[in-house]
């Protein structure tokens, strides 16, 4: 009978299973979406180790009709990561990339759709510059970890030369190596992980459960109504449920709906640099039928255990009357259980073992689910102290004194996402000192570090990159080694070369002049130094061993080498050794060569960064581009951070939608009134007022209990993990901001529909 009255019971009936459903809907469809990310995240895994193609291995493969020469081309630009590779086949049999159909000839490249999207716009001009290669074709989606993704694979000549040089390798598969192992998750990082799916779910559960009790109070009328002509009070509350599970159902169907509505959507998303293909979104079967079963449920229980205060009789709902007083005590007791819960692993950290997950689980729920505890005692002891204020102001206290439980319902949801995510906040700050490390760049000299392969000439590195727009400075230093024999030497002795002004960037010289040579002392490297400068010694420049091409060349120490103090360049590295003013350098040692350029670029100047990039790829395709940086994050932690920012994105679209759900179900409930109140007078802003204040009151009271008890779980999750606890009041602050905001954007969302049901076609009944 309750299935049927939900959708036959004329228009009343369909509309509240209506509003139930596409509530649950909502929620449903964020828990698939859930379930589906972890499947998402291993096939883009899985799709980016069966392309990986440098295995790091010791041992050389010789040439033959199976392998391949692969060069890294990776770049960046503006702020995105662009994914290159040359190849270079050497056989028949050559291993082709995932995605690939044919090997690109040379001067021609396969790209990413993204890429091939970039490059024909105007935004794309700097970067067509940097690629100079013909698109013959696209890679498919086995060849890419995600839609969005920037990657390339050109066409290239004479990689064998370069086999010595990093970057460049030759290969005869493509796939995972053995040599890499990931590293497991510290506890601290596994807290986290647990952390954020417990403070991403719950809020949906808050949410559905919120859906489910739609309409509640015309709902108990109509259930009087059933006890008039023969109904008693269990089978009310049995066709109260059996509506409540008909809005559910409902809710699954739509639920469904929406997730593959938003599942093709996902190619269109990217959220901190992260995109994934629609077919990846696949949740786990088991966790799909899991949802199934729970929500449905869980609408049921729900709609008994808010039935359980409710006396329906024939001739009415006792709740109409005044409602007792609730009580406090048991509602402590959830966030007492769950402090209680995490205190065994106060002080635990990453050092001490791991961390109970159970524990950690349990004891975060009822910490969090204390706040929908709380928060209905709290709004019903504030406003049964308000009175006196403006018209609008009493409108809206009056309505949340009758029903303060309804309003609180609605804020739910929203207080226990603020409040996971201030700890989550808090926790983060905590801890990422253990993640993050200063590096000695100085920024102040330099913000990129160029390495340039041994082919380009030891002049015009520093001419090209010195004219480059957006460029102040470029310092070349030309680096090599010496031993003190020509081949397979027992010890070797790095040499920098450069003009004076260059080598200043690396060491501390008194006098320079054209044709000085220097040797570092106050190094960790002075005893090799001495032995190596000694005049008359004869020592060997690019020296060589078995497997590499170098070419030494013999050069007899003078007398009158100087002294150099060392310096720090500006990646923060002393070296020692010898230095070489151009002159001074033997003629046929220019040959082995490396470049490496320090630039310092001009902020005012747009894409300064990537014009010095064009430049660096003209001068050499293999060019290796560092972005100096003052401080270096952990892989982990900064992924952990992304999958949050990810779906904390999610939560907050529920949330919104859901408010607005929520909004638009108790303005219909109170249609009638709305269009009494107009007919007598009261202004449509003083209404619009009322419907604000109606909101803003409930949510200042939940964001302020959501800081508070969110302060109190960072706090504990601070101490469990041993680091400083320090309140991140800026991270407090944003958070209720956010929630604040989410509010106020759904009330003026729902003024509209305000303005339409304040009309007087509103009295008509039937």
């Amino acid at each position: 009978m309750g299935v049927r009255f939900a959708f036959t019971g004329g228009r009343e009936g369909w509309v509240r299973a209506l509003l139930t459903a596409v509530g649950v809907g909502l929620g449903v469809a964020l828990l698939l979406l859930t379930t589906a990310i972890p499947n998402a995240l291993r096939a883009r895994d899985h799709r980016g180790s069966a392309r990986d193609d440098f295995t790091y291995s010791a041992k050389k493969l010789p040439k033959a009709d199976d392998t391949l020469i692969i060069a890294r081309t990776d770049t960046t630009f503006r702020d995105a990561d662009v994914r290159g590779r040359l190849l270079e086949p050497e056989g028949t049999r050559a291993p082709l990339p995932p995605g690939l159909g044919k090997f690109p000839g040379t001067g021609e490249m396969v790209v990413s759709p993204a890429l091939d999207e970039l490059l024909k716009s105007d935004s794309g001009k700097l970067l067509r510059e940097r690629l100079p290669y013909r698109i013959t074709g696209t890679i498919g989606q086995s060849g890419l970890i995600g839609p969005a993704e920037l990657a390339y694979y050109a066409g290239g000549k004479g990689l064998e030369n370069r086999l010595t040089g990093g970057g460049v390798e030759r290969i005869h598969y493509f796939g995972p190596s053995a040599v890499i192992r990931s590293d497991p998750l510290d506890p601290v990082l596994l807290l986290l992980v647990l952390i954020i799916f417990v403070v991403l779910l719950l809020p949906v559960g808050v949410f559905i459960a919120a859906a489910v009790r739609f309409g509640g109070e015309r709902r108990d009328r109509r259930l009087a109504a059933l006890r008039l002509v023969g109904a008693d009070g269990r089978m009310a509350r049995r066709i109260a449920g059996g509506e409540a599970l008909a809005g559910a159902l409902l809710g699954l169907v739509l639920g469904a709906g929406f997730f593959l509505a938003g599942r093709q959507l996902a190619a269109l998303m990217e959220v901190r640099d992260i995109s994934v293909f629609p077919s990846d979104l696949n949740p786990s079967p088991a966790l799909v039928l899991l949802v199934a079963v729970a929500v449905p449920a869980a609408a049921v229980l729900v709609t008994l255990f808010a039935l359980r205060g409710v006396v329906i009789e024939p001739l009415g709902v006792v709740r109409a009357a005044q409602p007792p007083r609730r009580r406090l005590w048991w509602r402590l007791l959830l966030p007492l259980g769950g402090l209680a819960l995490l205190y065994p692993m106060i002080g635990q950290g990453s050092r001490n073992g791991n961390f109970n997950q159970w524990l950690v689980i349990g004891g975060t729920v009822l910490l969090l689910v204390g706040v929908t505890a709380l928060l209905p005692w709290v709004v019903e002891a504030v406003v049964a102290r308000l009175n006196s204020g403006s018209v609008s102001w009493q409108l809206a206290v009056r309505r949340l004194q009758l029903s303060s439980g309804t309003a609180a319902r609605m804020v739910n949801g929203i207080a226990v996402a603020v409040a996971g995510a201030i700890a989550l906040q808090m926790l983060f700050a905590g801890v990422e000192g253990d993640y993050t490390k200063s590096t000695a760049n100085d920024l102040n000299r330099a913000q990129l570090e160029i390495s340039l392969h041994n082919d380009v000439p030891l002049t015009e590195a520093g001419r090209q990159l010195s004219k480059t727009e957006g460029v102040r400075r470029a310092s070349v230093i030309s680096q090599t080694s010496i031993g003190e024999r020509a081949k397979e030497p027992q010890t070797e002795l790095e040499v920098a070369i450069g003009t004076c002004a260059e080598l200043r960037e690396v060491a501390r010289l008194t006098s320079c002049r054209e044709g000085d040579v220097f040797q570092i002392h106050g190094s960790d490297y002075d005893s090799k130094t001495k032995r190596f400068s000694t005049p008359g010694n004869t020592v060997y420049f690019d020296p060589a061993y078995e497997g590499t091409p170098n070419h030494p060349v013999a050069w007899k120490v003078p007398s009158g080498v100087k002294t150099a103090g060392p310096r720090e360049d500006p990646t923060g590295y002393a070296r020692g050794g010898l230095l070489f003013t151009s002159g001074a350098l033997p003629k046929d040692a220019a040959a082995g060569l490396a470049q490496k350029v320090f630039v310092s670029l001009d902020p005012s100047v747009p894409d300064a960064n990537d014009h010095a990039r064009n430049t660096a790829a003209r001068l050499d395709p293999l060019a290796d581009v560092w972005t100096l940086a003052s401080s270096e994050q952990s892989q982990q932690f900064r992924s952990i951070r992304t999958g949050l920012f990810v779906g904390a994105t999610c939560v907050l679209l529920l949330i919104g939608a859901s408010l607005l759900v929520s909004q638009l179900e108790q303005l219909r409930e109170r249609k009638k009134l709305l269009s009494s109140l107009v007919a007598f007078g009261t202004r449509r802003r003083t209404l619009s007022l009322s419907v604000l204040w109606q909101t803003a009151i409930p949510i200042a009271l939940g964001l302020l209990l959501a800081s508070v008890v969110g302060m109190t779980l960072g706090t504990v999750l601070l101490k469990m993990t041993g680091a400083t606890v320090r309140v991140d009041w800026a991270s407090v602050l944003e958070m209720t901001g956010v929630g604040a905001g989410v509010v106020l954007l759904v009330t003026l969302l729902s003024l509209p529909p305000l303005l339409r049901l304040m009309r007087p076609e509103g009295l008509r009944t039937e």
